[in-house]
C-alpha cells in the first residue's frame, strides 16, 4: 500500500489488499471512523486528456444527442469515437 517500507503504515481496515480495502469501505462508513483519521497530501497523475474543437452546429447536435440518452457529450463523442475505430479494424 506505501511504496516506502521504513514506516509501518496503519489502517483503519486492517486489510492487506486493495480488494479487501474496497471490501471493506463498501460495507463501512467514514463517519464512524473519522475521529481516527488524519490528513494527508499525495499527487494524483491522471492521464492527459486531449481537446478537439468542433463546428457549433456539430456540437449542438452531439449535444442534444448525449442528452437524449442521459450522458455528457463528451462520454457520446468518445462512445462514437471507439465505434467507428473498432469497426475500422474490422473492415
Amino acid at each position: 500500500m506505501s511504496e516506502r517500507n521504513d514506516t509501518q503504515p496503519t489502517s483503519i481496515s486492517k486489510a492487506h489488499t486493495l480488494e479487501e480495502i474496497a471490501e471493506f469501505w463498501d460495507a463501512h462508513s467514514l463517519a464512524d471512523y473519522w475521529d481516527q483519521t488524519h490528513e494527508v497530501e499525495f499527487e494524483v497523475r491522471a492521464k492527459r486528456r486531449r481537446r478537439i474543437t468542433l463546428d457549433p452546429e456539430v456540437y449542438a447536435h452531439v449535444e442534444a444527442q448525449a442528452r437524449t440518452r442521459g450522458i455528457l457529450p463528451e462520454t457520446l463523442v468518445n462512445l462514437w469515437l471507439a465505434e467507428r475505430l473498432t469497426a475500422g479494424k474490422a473492415a
